[in-house]
């Protein structure tokens, strides 16, 4: 197998008029790579996946695959591919012809076209139903015709623009143990879209967060969970706690990020009814806002005065051995070595 490239973004910026869609932005994503851009609607995630894939026109920077710059190219000559959020299948043609599309568009005979096809169908576990149309298929089946269209090229990257968005939730897991699986196998970089956390955390090796156009940390998950590099990461990718580093009365190191906030997380804090006995230098007084029961946890969220609610997510037996209701007073509690400076 030929040796996989990193991609390498440069400068890469977007404009529309006056807009800055993305700013500048700097990342490199090793070979064989499930990469994952996280962030809300209008961070600019999805434009940076269009420039890769040659939709989109840069306005200023470069991309690099491998040693070739491939920012002026066009998307069919950049060894990468792109599978789109509403899968865009051919309604009248079959499964075989959906995927054998592209390689008819390169003049490549029928039977061949057709064998690559059945074979690419193959590895999707979609080959039974290669006769069918999109119409006779589930969601989670279109899904793997629309992976094994984008992957017949042979890419070096393939490009996955919210996949998993229009899929019921127990399909999504699956469909995303199966990305995974179908990553490591091919060995080739995924660069994946997303909203959502959970999926950014269960697929990637590295999360790139972003937010206004630029990138507020890229690092493998559970660098990005433990240690976010921002209180914007902190409170998106969820799980914490951010509070005013002087509430917590964490020391904030000078040069080791001078920011005011700290976040703790939620499944490090404890909860203990009424107003004193747990108080302390790592101690707030609230009132319980609610309880939620989540199966193996129970969530708590407590209104503190002068502070967004804090939550904590605690066991369910250490729940029920002291349990609170909404309404009552509680004294939430943390260990110093649990509070993580966040930078500005």
């Amino acid at each position: 197998m030929a040796k996989q490239p990193d991609i390498e973004l440069v400068s890469l910026t977007k404009r529309y008029g006056e807009t800055v869609a993305v700013d500048s932005i700097g990342l490199r994503i090793p070979a064989g790579s499930y990469c994952c851009l996280l962030g809300p609607s209008g961070c600019g995630k999805t434009t940076t996946l269009r420039m890769i894939a040659g939709h989109e026109e840069v306005s200023e920077g470069d991309i690099i695959l491998g040693a070739e710059n491939i920012t002026g190219l066009p998307p069919a000559a950049r060894g990468t591919a792109m599978m789109f959020q509403s899968y865009a299948l051919f309604p009248h043609l079959d499964c075989t012809d959906n995927v054998a599309f592209s390689l008819k568009m390169r003049a490549i005979d029928k039977e061949t076209r057709r064998a690559r096809a059945v074979e690419m169908l193959k590895r999707v576990h979609m080959d039974a139903y290669a006769g069918r149309l999109p119409a006779q298929l589930s969601g989670g089946q279109q899904q793997r015709v629309a992976l094994a269209r984008a992957l017949i090229t042979d890419p070096q990257v393939l490009l996955l623009d919210e996949p998993l968005s229009a899929l019921d939730p127990f399909l999504r897991i699956r469909m995303r143990e199966e990305l995974k699986s179908l990553q490591t196998r091919l060995g080739i970089s995924f660069i994946h879209v997303t909203h959502s956390q959970d999926e950014a955390m269960a697929l990637a090796d590295l999360v790139v967060v972003m937010n206004g156009g630029r990138i507020e940390q890229a690092a493998p998950p559970r660098e990005v969970f433990n240690r976010p590099a921002s209180a914007f990461v902190a409170r998106f990718i969820g799980g914490h706690n951010v509070l005013p580093a002087a509430v917590a009365r964490a020391p904030v190191m000078p040069g080791a990020g001078e920011g005011p906030f700290v976040a703790i997380r939620a499944d490090r804090m404890s909860v203990q009814a009424g107003t004193s006995g747990g108080a302390g230098v790592t101690s707030l007084q609230g009132v319980t806002r609610s309880v939620e029961y989540l199966g193996s946890t129970v969530q708590v969220g407590v209104d503190v005065v002068g502070l967004e609610t804090l939550s904590a997510t605690l066991p369910e037996a250490r729940f029920d051995a002291s349990p609170v209701r909404p309404g009552e007073p509680v004294i939430l509690s943390w260990k110093p070595e649990d509070v993580h400076v966040l930078g500005r």
